[in-house]
């Protein structure tokens, strides 16, 4: 089953992506839901993040060429982690397939994309086993974890550099039933392939990163949980960046410049 959510009639709406339609829910699809006789086709949907999450957690440096890339950079923490090491981002980063990723109009530097699997919560974790948090998975999605390289280096707590608006796109559903660790994860720009790597050669896999947050952290359904990436690549103004990982489809978004006219 493919889960998501779109924008209808001016608000938030969940949905099923069936033969080429989002079928429009009643209820949501961790505390219950039914179909409703609305659809919208594919490419009229207006997307949305396909979960808001009450905690947003996130792996680190979790692929091995990461981390060398890194530390050729200079990243004094860039190091082969001992232990699923997690972090936290922001909600209101969050951003839909197909919506811009803001560049903003006072960043000077490096802005960089980086494609990610990210495992949906669907049940209550808390002092979880192995096969607890492989149960717990309702299912997976698609992020790109977008860095202001300088702003992250400045700013002790990654606020501007890992979480300003428009910085984590993900989606463009959920998928319940896909095997992405199995698979690979490709990243285009301007549709031209970019990187491609094994999605489960990571450090640590999701279940492990489970396992260490629930021994001291309760994780409730709809809670997302980014794994890293294997691969970081500069951006451009102009430039369109698309994720795919296989059985989850393609999560794309377009590169534009912060309008200052626009703000509320």
């Amino acid at each position: 089953m493919k889960f998501c959510r779109i924008l209808l009639d001016g608000q938030p709406a969940w949905g099923r992506v069936e033969e080429g339609q989002v079928v429009i829910l009643a209820g949501d699809p961790f505390a219950g839901w039914r179909d409703t006789l609305s659809a919208v086709p594919l490419a009229d949907a207006t997307w949305l993040p396909p979960v808001v999450p009450n905690t947003f957690f996130c792996a680190g440096l979790n692929y091995r060429t990461h981390i060398d890339e890194a530390a050729k950079k200079g990243y004094p923490a860039a190091k082969i982690p001992e232990h699923p090491d997690v972090g936290y981002r922001a909600n209101n980063a969050l951003t839909g397939h197909n919506c811009p990723i803001i560049r903003p109009h006072d960043f000077d530097g490096r802005f960089e994309y980086e494609g990610e699997l990210v495992a949906v919560i669907g049940k209550p974790l808390r002092h979880a086993t192995r096969q607890q948090a492989i149960d717990g998975i309702f299912g997976w999605t698609i992020g790109n974890d977008v860095s202001a390289r300088e702003w992250q280096r400045s700013d002790r707590t990654f606020w501007r550099g890992k979480n300003a608006d428009s910085f984590k796109p993900m989606g463009p559903w959920i998928d319940t039933e896909a095997t992405p660790l199995d698979g690979k994860t490709r990243v285009s720009l301007n549709g031209v392939l970019d990187s491609e790597y094994n999605t489960g050669a990571m450090i640590f896999d999701p279940y492990e990163f489970i396992v260490a947050i629930t021994r001291y952290i309760t994780m409730s359904p709809g809670d997302v949980l980014w794994l890293g990436t294997d691969a970081t690549h500069e951006m451009q103004v102009g430039d369109l960046v698309e994720i795919e990982i296989t059985g989850l489809g393609t999560l794309a978004n377009p590169v534009v410049a912060e309008n200052l006219n626009e703000r509320t």
